[in-house]
């Protein structure tokens, strides 16, 4: 008894103690996370800087590319590939190496960059990584990232791959460079690191996103982790304080990867100029030398003969549709959809057509074969008399009542193919009278669908009774008579139940893609 009263005591003394380590912990957490709350809102409301967008050293999608594949104001190399919609550094192939730079240098005092970007792979583990910088020269090509080592300037460093063995990857680096370091690739820069933050941006549901802040030589990285689609859902990741770096510079971006492989996708860079409250800022003409603004003077005039001369080219080889508006040639999303779905009930109803017009084939020869043997009955009933063709004439009989059960079930089979080809041409006649909607759409499909189940189930039927064994030891047919051969019954009701299968998996697949389609758009 005291030793049961004593193993109570010390098991309460243990949940007492548990509890209040969980305590303890969950009140460290709240105030760390108060802690991180409050330097964000500490760097996003104290003196909050204007702001202005800087075009000239940005992008973004749609429209990202250029149609020679160029980014407008940027450069890229490597294996970076420029699309309309992002710029992939790199793909997930092993040893591949891109970089996107400005073409121009940046002169701001304070600045701030905010970089959508996905990092996604099939592997567990990902390589190397993707480098914002801003540097005093271009490195296009290198072993950092996929850029120059030896820079001037500041690298903030996403990398992906473990090289110290340390567990601390992924991981957010900060690292300056006056051009004289090498960058301690085996320790994955911690040696150089001024900042740092462990944050997984590898397959995330949403981009991740970067916000890099300079402002009165204070660094502050913001990371928005992927997990929600709120863009402003930033959370702090490091700060690096009294940091001097070059004013006049390059904003690049580069990827690289190693023996394993990783997509390196950047959607967006948005490029800000920040000055203090109350400071103007000069207009953007002002800032542009004056040859640099008289070469894209030219260049734009050149472009704008070249559109015009095109523009009339086209309208003497197109006399029919001048002074019609360049929208009206092309289609709207709602367009686009309905016209995808009248040639989906085309390609149904030219479908069914063939099949209703297979069955009257059919239909006409198995009305033929129940004619001759109905002439054959009565030629041996004429033939013979009395008990001895009596079981020859109950034979026949069966096969004749047979065969009028399968011209009966084979008529019902062409009277629902008709119901269905009187479904389509009634979706297709609403949908030109008003322009047909989703919900109609839908409603007319499932019933095509009902027709379709009537029309297999009936198929499944005369299979089943085609395919007794015992009717076809009763039964002895007669040898039909010599005519042109044609498509067997059993080959045809084959035909038919792969037909039907086919369309249905057809229907199925249209409303699945259809669905998608929606779901996008």
């Amino acid at each position: 008894m005291l030793r049961q009263q004593w193993y109570q005591k010390m098991a309460v003394s243990i949940v007492t103690r548990l509890a209040a380590n969980a305590c303890l912990l969950i009140l460290t957490l709240i105030f760390h996370h108060s802690n991180a709350n409050n330097i964000v809102a500490a760097a996003s409301t104290a003196e909050a800087p204007n702001r202005r967008f800087e075009y000239k050293y940005s992008f973004k999608g749609p429209h990202l590319s250029q149609a020679d594949g160029n980014i407008p104001f940027w450069v890229h190399s490597g294996n970076a590939i420029p699309s309309a919609d992002q710029v992939r550094i790199t793909p997930s192939l092993r040893s591949q190496k891109g970089s996107v730079w400005t073409k121009t240098t940046v002169n701001f005092d304070n600045w701030e960059a905010e970089v959508t970007f996905r990092v996604s792979g099939r592997g567990r583990m990902g390589a190397d990584g993707l480098a914002i910088w801003f540097t005093t020269a271009q490195g296009l090509d290198g072993p950092v990232y996929g850029a120059a080592d030896n820079w001037n300037g500041i690298g903030i460093f996403f990398d992906s791959f473990d090289n110290d063995g340390k567990k601390n990857n992924p991981a957010v680096l900060v690292v300056g460079n006056n051009g004289k370091l090498v960058y301690d690739h085996p320790n994955d820069g911690t040696t150089q690191s001024l900042g740092t933050c462990l944050r997984d941006f590898r397959n995330k549901p949403y981009p991740v996103r970067a916000k890099i802040t300079y402002y009165k030589r204070t660094l502050i990285v913001l990371i928005n982790n992927g997990f929600t689609p709120d863009k402003d859902d930033y959370e702090f990741c490091t700060k690096v304080d009294n940091m001097v770096i070059p004013q006049e510079g390059y904003f690049g971006i580069s990827a690289a990867t190693g023996g394993l492989a990783d997509d390196h996708d950047v959607l967006s860079f948005l490029t800000f100029r920040l000055s203090e409250p109350g400071q103007e800022l000069p207009p953007p003409e002002a800032e542009m030398p004056k040859q640099d603004k008289d070469k894209y003077q030219e260049e734009f005039e050149n472009f704008q003969q070249d559109l015009d001369k095109k523009k009339e080219d086209y309208q003497k080889e197109h006399p029919d549709i001048q002074g019609q508006p360049i929208e009206d040639m092309y289609e709207s999303v709602n367009d686009r959809e309905i016209r995808q779905v009248f040639e989906g009930q085309n390609r149904i109803h030219l479908e069914i057509k063939q099949l209703h017009h297979q069955l009257a084939v059919i239909l006409d020869e198995q009305r033929r074969y129940v004619s001759v043997a109905t002439d054959e009955i009565s030629k041996r009933q004429g033939e013979s008399g009395g008990q001895v063709g009596q079981a020859p004439s109950q034979e026949m009989g069966a096969v004749v009542a047979t065969q009028q059960e399968v011209l009966r079930n084979l008529n019902e089979l062409r009277n629902s193919f008709y119901e269905s080809l009187k479904q389509i041409g009634a979706s297709q006649h609403q949908g030109n009278a008003v322009g047909m909607g989703t919900y109609e759409t839908v409603q007319h499909f499932n019933d095509i669908k009902e027709h379709l189940h009537v029309v297999k189930r009936n198929i499944e039927h005369l299979i089943t009774r085609n395919g007794n064994p015992s009717e076809k030891q009763v039964m002895n047919c007669p040898d039909p008579p010599p005519m042109p051969s044609c498509l067997g019954t059993t080959h045809f009701l084959v035909f038919v139940v792969i037909q039907s299968v086919l369309f249905f998996s057809y229907i199925m697949y249209k409303s699945q893609q259809e669905a998608a389609a929606k779901k996008f758009f």
